[in-house]
């Protein structure tokens, strides 16, 4: 807590040996707060953090096994490349000759052999973010934090550090506790994630279960985007969109379905959007299908972006590969939206359901009570 506020609520979290874990949400979520608990940057008001079974929640950041790499990178301007990733093992009296392998070793491991005699200013901003990374990892913690690295950066160079990243990990098998704002990132990084929003976690889990099953309409609105359709009745597992279309949930979802289950959500790209010049004339009417009218059409090249309006007065998103021009609809033209239920997801009606996380047994737990 701070003052009044509070930035961390009632979480509960374990990471597994080797596991690559990101923290993802909005500025003010807690992710931040978070990860300095775990660091010893911040003290929790409550509860308490493990790291390899042994209470570290009142020891300061150096008597835990734990390096942190920050956005600035934190490299001193006047030492060496080979000074700055020797600087930790140097403070702890690690022996020349063990310093002088494991600096060449992680210099090695994050590509920047031969870069040992230059100073800070004379590097990239990728190139400086590989010296923090590899000083983190000469230390050789039980756990790596890195605190939304790669913001400094721009879109080309992030993209390709992403893929380092997970190469270095996966190699190294150091545990790794990325926080960051950038869905894309945690996505394609992340062995699991936790999407966190007001101070406490809302969901968490494989990246693909996430996105393609979340467990809130805040997680399925911030992790991409994503269509939210009202249904008007419940009536068992038969349910109705405004406009008396049938709605036929996926499998799990008719074992699931409960009275404040009120909204179903489909991601754009799993969306089929069919010209009504395409439709055979008195075909049935079959469930998971809406009649719209093309607001927009958006070409991107590869794909079509589209915004149709319902009859109910909604607007739904869809993404349609280019596949030939005679699929391609065109504004104010009459459409059919359909989906395949099993790519569909039941959302409460109120978004305050937090699922327990799986257990997990690792090096590192943080719990309130």
């Amino acid at each position: 807590m701070f003052g009044d506020a509070t930035a961390v609520d009632d979480i509960d979290l374990e990471l597994g040996s080797g596991e690559f874990f990101a923290l993802l949400g909005p500025s003010g979520c807690g992710k931040t707060t978070t990860l300095r608990m775990v660091g010893g940057f911040e003290l929790p008001s409550f509860g308490r953090i493990w790291l390899d079974g042994v209470d570290v929640t009142t020891l300061p950041p150096y008597k835990r096994d734990v390096n942190t790499v920050f956005q600035s990178y934190a490299l001193f301007p006047h030492m060496t490349v080979f000074e700055n990733v020797a600087f930790g093992l140097r403070r702890r009296g690690v022996a020349t000759a063990d310093i002088r392998r494991r600096v060449q070793r992680n210099l090695d491991l994050v590509g920047l052999n031969g870069y040992d005699k230059r100073k800070p200013l004379q590097l990239s901003g990728g190139q400086q973010q590989r010296v923090a990374l590899a000083r983190a990892l000469a230390n050789e913690p039980k756990v790596l934090l890195l605190d939304e690295p790669m913001g400094a950066l721009d879109a080309k160079i992030r993209k390709s550090m992403q893929i380092e990243l997970k190469r270095i990990q996966q190699e190294v098998g150091i545990t790794f506790l990325y926080v960051t704002h950038d869905q894309n990132e945690a996505m394609s990084m992340a062995d699991r994630l936790a999407v966190m929003n007001g101070g406490h976690i809302e969901d968490i889990g494989a990246p693909d279960r996430v996105y393609d099953r979340p467990a809130t309409q805040f997680v399925a609105e911030f992790l991409g985007t994503c269509n939210i359709l009202p249904l008007d009745t419940l009536n068992g597992p038969a349910l109705r969109l405004p406009d008396g279309a049938f709605v036929e949930p996926s499998a799990a979802d008719k074992q699931s379905i409960v009275e404040n289950q009120a909204r179903i959500g489909i991601r754009p790209e799993k969306l089929v959007v069919t010209r009504m010049a395409a439709v055979a004339s008195g075909a049935a009417e079959a469930p998971n299908r809406v009649h719209g009218v093309v607001r927009t059409a958006t070409y991107l090249g590869a794909s079509t972006e589209y915004e149709i309006e319902t009859a109910w007065g909604g607007v739904l998103k869809s993404f349609a590969q280019n596949l030939d021009e005679s699929s391609r609809a065109r504004p104010g033209e009459g459409v059919i939206v359909s989906w395949d239920a099993a790519h569909s997801f039941l959302l409460p009606a109120e978004a305050d359901s937090i699922p327990a996380a799986a257990p997990v047994t690792g090096p590192f737990r943080a719990v309130a009570p």
